[in-house]
């Protein structure tokens, strides 16, 4: 048996479900879902990233494919089934060198799940606010998956988008989905829904995203415990600059192309789950709170750029790249929670699991003018 963690009877979104049995042998009876209900859609959503992580433990643990696996529960409760399992190798410089001086590793870092319409009158309905598939992205797990800290590490340098996992995770993607992802899984899920906004088919995928990371000045700043008026005036600052180069010869491609990005993605409105205590995601916060208050500056077309793209592109031989910033999106509704307590801390997954009143949460949407 696996930790308490692990085990859905125990650990699912007990709000939703009703149990019997004791908490050693728990046993669920039934689970009811809303699918018109946002907080329904969450708590299921972050279930299924959770069974990616339990999919990971049970084949690292030797559970897999045995009648002491544990991942199935967390989405079969909810009457999906397992349509694929995502998987790659290790492209780290240790598993990945000529010499062979480490066997490569292979993890499981996601999964396709397909929704099975439950019996109504001797007929399968489909609710239609249900999804027909979700993608699912688990995030980082211990120091032991090689892949994890070089995806993270690939992240960290806005390398992503020619990691291994991330190139494999977007073939497998289709039009009916959903995505949801955890973390570095977030951030895996927002490419794959970026690229399918800017394909030929421009696909628009809902998108769950818990904690997603980002880069960014946010933590120094309060870390340094910048005032409010300070850290506006730095972000002003920090937005003229970046419209004053990006008005420049060598980098108006730049801002065209961001443009023309802005306008493909301005449709697409993944939904952000962050914690005001998050240090991960923190980036995520600043960005869209701060554009927030440049939207009568006159330098606001400088929220569409980054200092780090501009000097990217300007070293770059292929001006044509796509490696912008994850968080320069058009468009998003950012639900955001600040209650604190939680036994997983501010970047846990399962403090998603919780219903709208415990979490307190205060969605707001954010659009890009003319989006």
């Amino acid at each position: 048996m696996g930790s308490d963690d692990e085990v859905f009877a125990i650990s699912g979104p007990k709000h939703m479900m009703a149990r019997s049995g004791t908490r050693s042998t728990p046993t669920m009876t039934t689970v009811k879902v809303n699918w018109d209900s946002s907080e329904h859609r969450r708590c299921i959503a972050a279930c299924l990233v959770k069974g990616t992580y339990v999919m990971e433990s049970d084949r690292t643990k030797g559970r897999l494919g045995t009648c002491r696996a544990l991942a199935s529960a967390w989405w079969e409760s909810f009457h999906f089934r397992l349509h694929d399992v995502l998987h790659c190798e290790c492209d780290c410089v240790f598993c990945r060198n000529p010499f062979k001086l480490g066997a490569q590793r292979w993890s499981i870092y996601g999964a396709i799940l397909e929704h099975v319409p439950t019996a109504a009158g001797g007929e399968l309905r489909r609710n239609p606010s249900a999804p027909r598939y979700i993608v699912a992205f688990r995030g980082t797990m211990p120091p032991s998956h090689r892949g994890d800290t070089h995806a993270n590490v690939e992240l960290l340098l806005n390398r992503q988008h020619g990691c291994r996992r991330y190139l494999d995770a977007r073939p497998k993607c289709v039009a009916a989905v959903w995505l949801a992802g955890h973390s570095l899984g977030a951030s895996i899920a927002l490419d794959v829904g970026r690229h399918m906004m800017t394909d030929d088919r421009r696909r628009n995928l809902p998108a769950f995203l818990f904690n997603p990371p980002q880069v960014s000045v946010a933590p120094l700043l309060n870390a340094l415990r910048v005032p409010d008026v300070a850290r506006r005036f730095l972000f002003r600052v920090s937005y003229a600059v970046k419209a004053k180069l990006g008005a420049t010869t060598e980098l108006r491609p730049l801002e065209r192309k961001m443009e023309e990005l802005f306008e493909r993605l301005a449709p697409w409105a993944p939904e952000l789950y962050v914690h005001e205590r998050d240090i991960i995601c923190w980036g995520f916060i600043d960005y869209f709170e701060q554009r927030q208050n440049m939207l009568r500056n006159p330098t606001l077309h400088g929220t569409k750029l980054s200092l780090r793209d501009m000097l990217l592109f300007l070293h770059a031989e292929n001006k044509e790249g796509k490696q912008v910033q994850p968080h320069l999106l058009p468009s998003a509704r950012l639900w955001k929670t600040s209650v604190q307590g939680h036994r997983h801390g501010p970047h846990g997954l399962l403090q998603w699991l919780e219903p709208d009143w415990m979490l307190n949460l205060s969605p707001r949407i954010y659009r890009y003018p003319g989006a």
